[in-house]
């Protein structure tokens, strides 16, 4: 890197994640914002031109597909990582239509990403197949996901997942999957 600090953005709506991810960079040497979704990353731009960004897929709002051709169009040499749970042959191939450097499945840490951010181009060979979370692991996210988003309520998450609560709360005393 050269003595002005590269700017790092990080798209993504999971606040622990984000400011981990944030401090690891920070400490890294980057110039760090957070967005909590598209349309706040879409907002940031327009007076602050990242080099690096970790996108989000999946969030409230607007997919994280939709912040890549702007990015890209603010400035043609950003390095994009789309990030999701939820990893597809499909959503990979329109990430990296769209212009973004790689794409990787969660969890990942900053080094993987900063390893993904340093290859000049996609990948093409990324081997998305083995890289999907399992069902029990997605379940288990997703529960989880559903659970924040209700406080906590597990009466509440049950009725949304239309799943009897003592079965739900059999499946939150679990250990996470592997994936």
């Amino acid at each position: 890197m050269d003595d002005q600090l590269k700017q790092f953005l990080i798209v993504d709506d999971d606040a622990t994640f984000t400011r981990v991810l944030a401090r690891a960079m920070a400490k890294r040497g980057f110039d760090v914002k957070i967005a909590s979704s598209a349309e706040a990353a879409l907002e940031i731009i327009t007076a602050w031109i990242p080099d690096y960004v970790s996108l989000d897929l999946k969030m409230d709002g607007a997919s994280g597909l939709t912040v890549i051709q702007p990015l890209v169009e603010a400035n043609p040499s950003v390095r994009i990582v789309v990030l999701t749970g939820y990893a597809s042959i499909t959503t990979a191939v329109d990430a990296i239509k769209l212009g973004a450097t790689q794409y990787l499945p969660k969890p990942a840490n900053a080094d993987d990403i900063l390893q993904a951010l340093e290859h000049s181009q996609a990948n093409e060979d990324i081997d998305i197949a083995n890289q999907p979370m399992s069902v029990n692991r997605l379940e288990w996210e997703y529960i989880h996901k559903v659970l924040s988003e209700h406080n906590g309520n597990v009466s509440a998450t049950a009725r949304a997942l239309d799943m009897h609560r003592r079965t739900l709360q059999r499946k939150l005393a679990k250990r996470p999957v592997r994936q």
